[in-house]
């Protein structure tokens, strides 16, 4: 994939755009205009003290900031506020649906996919994109 400039595209800048994006709907669609009921009973650990319309509007700012931190070419702290973002809310599902679990044996599996959703974001954010394709010729990578 190469931008109008011929500059090749980031793996990890392709992340933040593509799970932004994500984040930005989920937020847009699955939360401030139709949030499921299930969601919602099983987030009453957090919906005591946030609004589920505030999360909504968290999960589409987190969105935002994943996808203007993907589209920054070379600078490495606003990709990593990018992640951060998008991390904080996967996490703080994840504890959610976990907490859950006792009174709702159902939120495991939820807790199971959130815990790796936000593990898998901090795993990318650590990664490095692969060398320019001119400095890999003749390597061997294992």
């Amino acid at each position: 994939m190469r931008p109008a400039a011929g500059r090749k595209v980031s793996h990890r800048r392709a992340v933040l755009i593509t799970l932004g994006a994500g984040w930005l709907g989920y937020g847009a669609v699955g939360i401030l205009s139709n949030p499921r009921v299930g969601t919602s009973e099983l987030l009453s650990d957090i919906t005591r003290w946030v609004p589920m319309t505030v999360l909504g509007w968290l999960w589409v700012a987190a969105g935002t900031i994943g996808i203007a931190a993907g589209a920054v070419v070379s600078c490495p702290r606003v990709q990593a506020a990018g992640y951060a973002a998008l991390a904080a809310l996967a996490g703080l599902w994840a504890a959610a649906f976990t907490i859950a679990i006792p009174r709702a044996p159902t939120a495991a599996g939820s807790a199971c996919i959130w815990v790796a959703i936000a593990m898998a974001v901090v795993w990318v954010a650590g990664m490095d994109d692969p060398l320019p394709e001119h400095l890999r010729k003749g390597r061997t990578w294992t």
